[in-house]
């Protein structure tokens, strides 16, 4: 259910805001990853969670882009 209205919201978004959400999430990706080495990790499952919106988000601008090509 979550999953879902997230979604929404990422096909609402302009290119623009897509791409800033996708450079925040990165961002976010990487703190974890950094944490995770260092030990300082303590929500786990959040990596796992900041992966698939990265991809939501990717996904979405390729649609995106799909379509104004058409």
């Amino acid at each position: 259910m979550k999953d879902q209205q997230r979604l929404s919201d990422f096909k609402a978004m302009s290119d623009d805001q897509l791409n800033d959400e996708l450079l925040k999430l990165k961002k976010e990706q990487f703190n974890l990853r950094f944490q995770r080495a260092t030990g300082q990790l303590e929500n786990t499952s959040r990596v796992r969670v900041v992966r698939r919106e990265v991809a939501r988000v990717k996904t979405v601008a390729a649609r995106k882009r799909a379509d104004a090509k058409k």
